[in-house]
């Protein structure tokens, strides 16, 4: 294991975060403070409990999952697309190192990212509203899970896109809509029967609910079913980079 390598390319994206504070820290503070005031706050007294759990506390895990599934996918992706645009990829294909460091690099430095987020979403959720974390290693297990999982998706959205257009099409087009039909604001018992239904075709939904679950020890899929997809989709990762990365698709053409 070229440990140097991979750390030189851990380190130059995560310095990255740090020129891009505002966006990298500032936005989800201000998108998070946003949801509580408008949903948490106006909409939430409208909402009677859900599983004992005021409306405030039940969107905590829906925010989280959905700022870590775009913010996990978008940091992976334009990580290894800009290095592809500008050539300097080419420069880490010549060095001595393997396939796996680097992809250790790019994605370990898109999961801290994500992971840093999750953090200050969780502490600015604290300013608005008590919650309490009934299984807090599962809570944390599945948040380690889920930055892995989509920061190699991202990864592989970024290695397959030739141009922005591309890039942006995945996280724009399909992963925003599946969060936000996921039941990252609501419970899907508050849909009508059909489209309860078509809900489970929603992968989304069970990482959600397995977040939900971490917190309040309810929710509305089995906390088995939610792990085991979870992992399921980050075998599916790994083997699609693995593929794509070792055929050197869109990057040693």
């Amino acid at each position: 294991m070229n440990y140097y390598a991979v750390r030189a390319i851990y380190l130059h994206e995560m310095h990255r975060m740090w020129r891009t504070i505002f966006q990298s820290i500032m936005s989800p503070v201000i998108s998070t403070s946003l949801y509580f005031i408008v949903f948490g706050s106006v909409i939430g007294r409208m909402i009677p409990l859900i599983d004992d759990t005021s409306y405030a506390q039940f969107i905590i895990p829906g925010l989280l999952m959905l700022t870590l599934l775009t913010q996990s996918i978008s940091n992976s992706a334009f990580g290894i697309f800009f290095p592809k645009y500008s050539g300097s990829i080419y420069e880490v294909l010549a060095a001595p190192i393997s396939s796996f460091e680097i992809i250790l690099g790019f994605v370990g430095a898109s999961a801290t990212k994500s992971l840093i987020v999750g953090a200050i979403i969780l502490i600015t959720a604290s300013f608005f509203v008590e919650y309490s974390i009934q299984y807090p290693f599962l809570m944390l297990f599945l948040l380690v899970l889920t930055c892995l999982t989509f920061s190699l998706f991202g990864f592989l959205i970024g290695l397959l896109s030739n141009n922005f257009e591309q890039l942006q099409v995945v996280p724009l087009i399909i992963i925003t809509p599946l969060v936000f039909l996921g039941g990252s604001l609501y419970t899907i018992e508050m849909l009508p029967d059909f489209w309860q239904k078509v809900s489970y075709f929603n992968p989304v939904v069970y990482l959600i609910n397995g977040m939900r679950y971490s917190f309040y020890g309810a929710s509305d899929i089995n906390i088995y079913v939610s792990v085991i997809s979870l992992v399921g989709f980050l075998v599916i990762c790994i083997f699609g980079v693995a593929v794509v990365i070792t055929k050197g698709y869109n990057i040693k053409s």
